[in-house]
């Protein structure tokens, strides 16, 4: 016979034996459901590669000259062929650059900026560093930037046209917008231009050398023009959101007139053609005027708000990606 303390006892027994199936099966179908694989998969994408110096000299051939595929205010690019036949644009940052950055934190700086994939940017696959060399290893696209499109591209038959034009506008505005708001932590450009844009055989754009501001931070060539005056201040200035939003308002301008930004001059002579409505005179005199303007227009007014507002009064970008979306809708669908 069982005494009252027994049964109580075995009853509390089975009980605990219960839950611990209960856990036991709660903790099985979880470990399922997020498998340490997927784990290793996000750590693996979280973290661009590191290539060794002697691998991209022998995919340059030694940086060789015949190489270049472009140069720019931070660097030389290369096409480079890496040992599993992967063709990738090698950007080789100045040497003087290097030197004045030594410490920096190029390593982390990368990796953060490996993150961002969005179709409207163009993805780093990695970087490499070795005494008096800074590498960034970029994804390889046969494209033309936008820069070349609208003033060295000589062909009138390859010339943008308007609904072309606004699909790009809308489409590097997306692409900051990516930088802006969607990665963690937010990426600034520091030196949005049109030569940063590349365009795909589609007329998508995509935006590139985010984010390396860093590497060349009081450097004037390349960049005036296509930054703000509050960006030269000594306190309160240097890149930020607001001064990306006026280098976009800048490549609006490009877009609109097709005239190159000369340290600052479209702007002061795009504005007041702008607040005087005399869209005749501004618009790219290759293209016919087209018969619905509204859109243009409308364009015009976007650029005038990126370039003539202080930093604390122009639009961000999301403001400014959600009306060009409206219209890439409108016009390009």
């Amino acid at each position: 016979m069982y005494s009252g303390d027994q049964i109580a006892y075995d009853f509390i027994l089975a009980l605990l034996l219960i839950i611990f199936i209960i856990l036991g099966l709660i903790l099985y179908f979880f470990c399922r459901k997020k498998p340490v694989e997927s784990e290793e998969t996000l750590s693996f994408k979280a973290s661009a590669p590191t290539y060794p110096l002697t691998d991209i000299d022998a995919a340059t051939d030694g940086f060789n000259h015949r190489r270049v595929i472009g140069k720019g205010r931070l660097g030389t690019v290369y096409a480079a062929l890496l040992p599993r036949e992967e063709l990738v644009a090698v950007k080789r940052i100045h040497p003087s650059l290097v030197l004045s950055n030594a410490g920096c934190g190029f390593s982390s700086i990368l990796k953060t900026l490996s993150l961002a994939q969005h179709p409207n940017i163009l993805p780093i696959l990695g970087f490499s560093q070795a005494p008096g060399e800074r590498i960034i290893v970029m994804e390889f696209v046969d494209m033309a930037s936008l820069d070349f499109h609208l003033h060295e591209n000589s062909d009138a038959g390859f010339l943008l046209d308007w609904s072309s034009r606004l699909r790009v506008a809308a489409g590097a505005a997306r692409g900051l917008e990516y930088l802006h708001e969607r990665m963690a932590p937010n990426v600034i450009h520091g030196c949005f231009k049109a030569s940063n844009i590349l365009l795909d055989v589609k007329f998508s754009a995509r935006v590139c050398d985010y984010g390396l501001s860093f590497l060349a931070p009081k450097e004037r060539r390349y960049v005036a023009g296509c930054v703000d005056e509050e960006y030269w201040r000594e306190i309160g200035g240097g890149p930020c959101k607001a001064s990306d939003v006026y280098g976009f308002g800048v490549v609006l301008l490009e877009l609109l007139t097709g005239r190159r930004n000369e340290e600052g001059l479209l702007v002061k002579w795009a504005l007041p053609l702008i607040k005087e409505n005399k869209f005749s005179e501004l618009l790219d005199a290759r293209l016919a005027i087209p018969s619905d303007t509204k859109p243009i227009i409308r364009l015009a007014k976007v650029a005038s708000a990126c370039i003539s507002n202080s930093r604390k009064s122009r639009p961000t970008i999301v403001q400014v990606a959600a009306i060009l979306n409206s219209l890439e809708a409108e016009v390009c669908a």
